[in-house]
């Protein structure tokens, strides 16, 4: 079994090697997404020993495209997994060959992406991204044999990069990362010499139009690459104006020509990172680059020269093709009136499960159906937030934290309530005055688009992968699971959850019809009412137990307090490790401020950096 590697020595004496990865996007026609969905995650009866256990990650998908002839432009059928009756290849023949992108090549492209087996559902989600947009000339490299074989067994194009890598999550900026960072040197190393043009992904982006017509638009270009720009530089679809251009070149999406000049720069950044283990890869390919930056090469194409002056360099447009900035946090393509071609989840502070949930809230994730219909059902509210604290006033610390505040109170009483009936917290839509970033800043990026307030990602403020870690029940009471703030919008919710629903609308007890009773005043309502405690809900709501979707009103005045002081207590304890910081006031080391989800409970709390060593921590 030789490994993926040896291709770079192999490309030099002519032999054969490579890989393709392709993606896909959400379209509007339901039924095909419906087709591809249902074939991702619908049940197998395999009998191969070899494949993956679990059976919503092994089940061969369907397929609705035709299978390739020899020199045709049909490429093989994604989606179109092996007969259940047949064994798993030995891992020899998933080695990256020359033929294997030659099959996989259309119009001498090929869209690659890789990754562990942690990031199986972020791969199926760029692959049926690219799928649904009619994409299919792609291939992905297997960085364990986990995620090798369940990617064969789905019928996605795959290969063996021969790294045993663990199948877990490695975690940004850790030494194995970094690994990852060298493996993507390593691989346009080993494809670029066999002609075919290359579009490098990351596995945490997705492509929400076809991108292979915008990039054809720039036969001259050696590389174009998207970049951490949060400032607009052009206000339509060209290529960014690279004289403005101040911020790093973002390696997550770029694309290669097969010229000597790009594998001129290929080969200097993999002998840079070869040689000193702690450079990393964004950053080397950063500083290769940016060695000479211009001359144009013309005055309209937007390419100039880089790097040693002969390879023409392009920077994509910081509007369309969009960081998690530019996308989540100033909509720029939006206010613009632009179409984004890609999403890429950088700019958030969750870590591998704030990218999970960002494309989430954006409804442009894949999950399994069982995400859709959880057990116990779903609680919701309509949040208040009065229009002073959206936009009176400037926008200053005072202002954005007493805006958090009001709608972090409502959230931890919707988070007891979730608690006590067992049932799928959905967020709220969470509204910010103030940006965060992880550097002082006056509020927004001066230049950038950001409207003032804005809809923030949740990450912006709560610590989204401690909320969806298994906490120690001892310690912090049972676990509250929760979805995205669009999760009932989302078109893939199934017709059975959405007509199973109650309405609760809070009333003062004693008025008409408001009683802690179960009683409905109308098929499909119930008034409850307000200030209600532990057992009252748990006695009223065990009637509506087989009921999906029980949404609220109004969360303001919904619950009083737990009875149980043992389970309140580990309630407390898990609530305060839910949020995290806002960063950063000018002129003061540190400038971070904590959140704190009992702010209401401390007279006289007020947002304010750490004054002391001692007092830096978190509320806890």
């Amino acid at each position: 079994m030789g490994g993926w590697r040896n291709a770079v020595q192999e490309a030099a004496a002519s032999k054969p090697l490579f890989l393709t990865i392709y993606t896909t996007i959400i379209v509007g026609i339901v039924a095909t997404s419906f087709y591809v969905f249902s074939a991702i995650y619908s049940p197998s009866a395999s009998t191969s020993t070899q494949s993956i256990s679990t059976s919503w990650l092994s089940s061969p998908p369907l397929s609705q495209n035709k299978a390739s002839q020899p020199g045709s432009n049909q490429l093989k059928t994604i989606w179109q997994a092996p007969p259940s009756n047949s064994k798993m290849p030995p891992l020899e023949s998933f080695k990256l060959t020359k033929e294997l992108v030659g099959e996989r090549a259309k119009d001498n492209v090929i869209i690659v992406t890789f990754g562990n087996f942690a990031f199986m559902d972020f791969i199926l989600t760029w692959v049926k991204h690219l799928t649904d947009l009619d994409v299919s000339n792609l291939l992905v490299g297997a960085m364990d044999t986990k995620l090798l074989e369940a990617l064969y067994w789905k019928g996605v194009p795959v290969f063996d990069m021969g790294s045993h890598m663990s199948t877990i999550d490695v975690g940004w900026g850790s030494p194995t990362f970094h690994k990852m960072g060298r493996e993507k040197v390593l691989l346009i190393n080993a494809i670029l010499p066999f002609g075919y043009e290359l579009l490098m992904c990351d596995t945490d982006m997705v492509w929400l139009k076809d991108p292979l017509p915008y990039l054809a638009q720039y036969p001259d270009a050696d590389i174009l690459t998207s970049s951490d720009q949060v400032v607009p530089t052009v206000v339509d679809d060209r290529l960014a104006d690279w004289k403005q251009v101040g911020a790093a070149y973002n390696i997550g999406i770029f694309h290669w020509r097969p010229t000597e000049p790009a594998i001129k720069l290929a080969k200097e950044w993999k002998d840079m990172l070869l040689a000193d283990d702690k450079i990393w890869d964004q950053n080397g390919f950063n500083e290769l680059a940016r060695k000479q930056t211009g001359p144009a090469i013309d005055d309209d194409s937007g390419l100039f020269y880089a790097f040693d002056g002969t390879l023409k360099l392009g920077i994509l447009p910081e509007s369309i093709f969009c960081s998690g900035h530019t996308y989540f946090v100033q909509a720029m393509y939006e206010q613009l009136r632009l179409e984004p071609y890609a999403l890429h989840t950088t700019f958030q502070y969750g870590g591998t499960e704030g990218k999970r949930h960002r494309l989430r809230e954006a409804m442009v994730f894949y999950d399994p159906p069982e995400y859709y219909d959880a057990p116990g059902g779903f609680l919701s509210f309509k949040p208040s937030i009065p229009k002073s604290l959206l936009l009176d006033g400037e926008h200053n610390l005072e202002s954005h934290f007493s805006l958090i505040n009001y709608q972090m109170k409502q959230i931890r009483s919707a988070l007891a309530i979730a608690s006590l009936l067992n049932r799928t917290l959905v967020m709220p839509p969470l509204w910010c005055r103030l940006d965060r970033l992880w550097f002082s800043h006056p509020g927004v990026l001066e230049g950038s688009m950001t409207r003032q307030p804005f809809l923030c990602p949740l990450d912006h403020v709560f610590e989204v992968n401690v909320m969806l870690k298994d906490l120690p029940q001892e310690e912090f009471g049972p676990a509250i699971n929760i979805r995205e703030y669009s999760f009932l919008n989302n078109p893939l919710l199934p017709q059975q959850v959405k007509e199973s629903w109650l309405d609760v609308q809070l009333c003062q007890e004693g008025t008409e019809d408001c009683h802690a009773s179960s009683n409905t005043s109308r098929p499909g309502l119930l008034r409850f009412p307000k200030n209600s405690t532990e057992e009252m809900f748990k006695t009223v709501f065990s009637s509506f137990k087989d009921v999906k979707v029980i949404q609220f009103s109004s969360m303001q005045g919904a619950f009083y307090s737990f009875t149980d002081k043992t389970r309140e207590e580990k309630f407390t304890n898990r609530m305060k490790r839910y949020v995290g910081i806002w960063c950063c006031v000018e002129n003061h080391t540190p400038g971070h401020i904590y959140y704190d989800m009992y702010w209401d409970e401390k007279p006289g709390w007020k947002p304010a950096p750490p004054q002391t060593p001692e007092e830096d921590h978190p509320p806890f």
